[in-house]
Formats: structure tokens, sequence, C-alpha cells
């Protein structure tokens, strides 16, 4: 069984009541489905398994992606499917290296997805919209902005998919920069 985006996204609200972690989910889901494209790879495929990499963060936080296996093979979900989702939390939580491009990417632009988020909310307009990788660049070496982020894992990323991290950072706002709406990281912030 492939599992659609409506199930990905129903499975994902029922783990997540936190709505930064169904955002944090949706960041990921719309960045990925962009390097997808990117690569002429499958985007519905990529998109679904951004959407549900912290399947079980909320709930579970202690047994991360452990508990997201149980779940995702309670659900039938394809083992491919099962192992690029563990697969982001290599080094951190379990030892599964990413292999595949669809894998090293999820592992590249989860942290990094939350940088570029952090480095919108602190410009005075408060949007993606107008953002480019300098601006998240200039954030990069400060360890105090955005400390849980950890930048030597976007760092193994960008050497596993041998590509520069200012492209990588382009890709990330443009995918996001597709729902910052959703978001809200589309300016309405600044005008409160």
């Amino acid at each position: 069984m492939k599992p659609t985006r409506e199930q990905a996204f129903e499975l994902l609200k029922e783990y997540n009541k936190t709505q930064s972690l169904v955002k944090h989910g949706l960041a990921v889901e719309a960045t990925m489905r962009h390097f997808a494209k990117h690569f002429n790879e499958d985007e519905e495929l990529w998109g679904i398994i951004g959407l549900v990499h912290d399947l079980d963060y909320e709930k579970f936080p202690e047994q991360h992606c452990i508990k997201t296996e149980e779940i995702l093979k309670e659900n039938n979900w394809p083992e491919e499917y099962i192992r690029a989702v563990l697969s982001h939390a290599w080094g951190t939580c379990n030892d599964i290296k990413p292999e595949s491009l669809l894998e090293k990417t999820l592992f590249t632009i989860d942290e990094l997805t939350g940088l570029v988020t952090t480095s919108a909310l602190v410009r005075p307009t408060k949007s993606i919209l107008d953002m480019t990788a300098k601006s998240v660049k200039k954030k990069w070496n400060n360890k105090n902005f955005a400390a849980k982020i950890d930048r030597s894992i976007i760092e193994k990323g960008a050497e596993l998919m041998e590509m520069e991290l200012t492209e990588i950072i382009t890709l990330t706002i443009e995918g996001m920069a597709k729902i910052a709406d959703q978001l809200e990281l589309d300016g309405r912030l600044a005008e409160t």
C-alpha cells in the first residue's frame, strides 16, 4: 500500500496537536517537494516522507523514531518509506545512514527548515518571501541564534548531497516560500 498525502497528513495530526510541529512537518514537506522537482524525482513520495518524518516527536520525544517505525508498520507503510523517514535521525537517534538522494535531502533540510523559519521571524518583514540565503548565512555562526539547531548536521548533509550550502539554503527558502501563508511566514506577523 502506498500512503496518500491525505493519509499522511491525518496521521501527522493524530500524533501532533502542537501547531509548531504541524508547521514543521508542512515546511519539510514543501521543501522536499521542491527538491524532488529540482532533481526530477517523485514529488509525492518525497513530500509524504517529509510530512511524517517527526511523527512521534510530540508524544514520544524520548523514543523518537522508535515509535514512528511502530506507527508506520501498524499502518502498513512500505519499508522504503519507513527507512527513509528513520534515516533523518542518523547519528542522533539511530544508525540508519541516509543512502538515497531522498534520504540525504531529508537529513540535510530537516534542521535547516527550522533555521530558515527562525531567520525569517527575526526579519522586520517577518517574511520568507523577501529572504535570501545570505540572510540565513549571516546568522550561521551565531551559536546563540536558534541555539538548538545543529548546524553540523546540515553541513554533514550538504557533504552527503555533494552540494554547496548556499544552494541548499536557497532551494529550502524557495520550497518553504510556496506555502509561506500556511507557515505564517508571509509577513502577516509584522502587521500585528
